[in-house]
């Protein structure tokens, strides 16, 4: 079972736009010696949307071989086409992945029988535990607990990260799907709460720049210590909040190129972090202790 702070990670990239692969490898080492528990590769916050399919799999690849087993590695394989979705996740497999995460197919609005069936088709096609991933603030749909719970009777369908924020999604999935389906929060600012009410981890923005406090907090949630993870959560609160100021990925980049470990690169139609913005980000940084 994978569980703990598992960070989206960022894809960084040159001024060019082009994926730095030596900035990858030492930000993985970061991120494995700071103590997450888990890494994605090439989610939302990897710029998976502005990848092309080979670039795609090619850090999935870079990223499996750098880590090397040390932390599991889920790969982002969601596309808004089902024939897409499968081809990433059978490529995710054969590269090595532990597991994959599964965007909600995004832009055409699929009906929840329409979502059912995309992601029945996936796992029927593919032997790899799968995540189904409910961000309904960027795709247009909402993976709604009833459709959840037809999913999760599916041997290859193990757990959802649900970024609604809504923490009653919690209780109403688990009720559903049972004990042994996975919880992951995909919302920053409610994670410790998600945690304390059971749920077995986060796939957190924040943990890009604070990674340490981030698997902490977790720990603490996760064991019931809810003073303690509640304490370490509110040095958090600022990046919580301020990591999503501008669309996400720009602030995050930002804020990992100031921490020194990446170059500023970022892709069309994304743009740098906007001079207005940066001075809430470095504070936020600040106020966590990372810059």
């Amino acid at each position: 079972m994978i569980q703990g702070s598992i960070v989206a990670l960022v894809t960084p990239m040159n001024a060019a736009g082009d994926v730095d692969v030596g900035s990858l490898n030492r930000l993985i080492e970061f991120h494995i010696e700071q103590g997450t528990d888990a890494i994605v590769a090439v989610g939302t916050t990897g710029e998976s949307a502005t990848l092309n399919a080979e670039e795609h799999c090619e850090v999935i690849r870079l990223t499996v071989a750098q880590v090397a087993g040390r932390v599991p590695v889920i790969a982002g394989t969601g596309a808004n086409a089902t024939a897409e979705a499968i081809h990433l996740t059978r490529r995710a497999s054969e590269l090595g992945a532990d597991a994959c995460l599964l965007v909600t197919p995004y832009y055409n609005k699929p009906t929840q029988e329409g979502l059912f069936r995309h992601y029945q088709a996936v796992a029927d096609a593919v032997a790899i535990p799968q995540i189904l991933y409910n961000v309904p603030g960027r795709t247009a749909c909402d993976l709604l607990p009833a459709t959840v719970a037809r999913l999760a009777s599916h041997p290859n369908i193990v757990g959802i990260k649900e970024a609604t924020g809504q923490l009653n999604r919690l209780t109403e999935i688990s009720q559903a799907c049972g004990p042994a389906f996975l919880l992951y929060s995909g919302d920053d600012a409610s994670a410790c709460e998600f945690c304390l009410q059971g749920g077995h981890g986060v796939i957190s923005v924040t943990a890009n720049v604070a990674p340490r406090l981030m698997h902490d907090m977790i720990r603490l949630a996760r064991a019931g210590q809810a003073e303690a993870a509640r304490s370490l959560d509110t040095r958090l609160a600022a990046l919580h909040r301020d990591l999503f100021i501008e669309s996400n990925p720009i602030p995050v980049k930002w804020a990992v190129e100031q921490m020194g470990l990446i170059p500023s690169g970022i892709r069309l139609p994304l743009t740098a972090l906007s001079d207005g913005c940066q001075p809430a980000v470095r504070a936020a940084l600040q106020q966590a202790g990372v810059l």
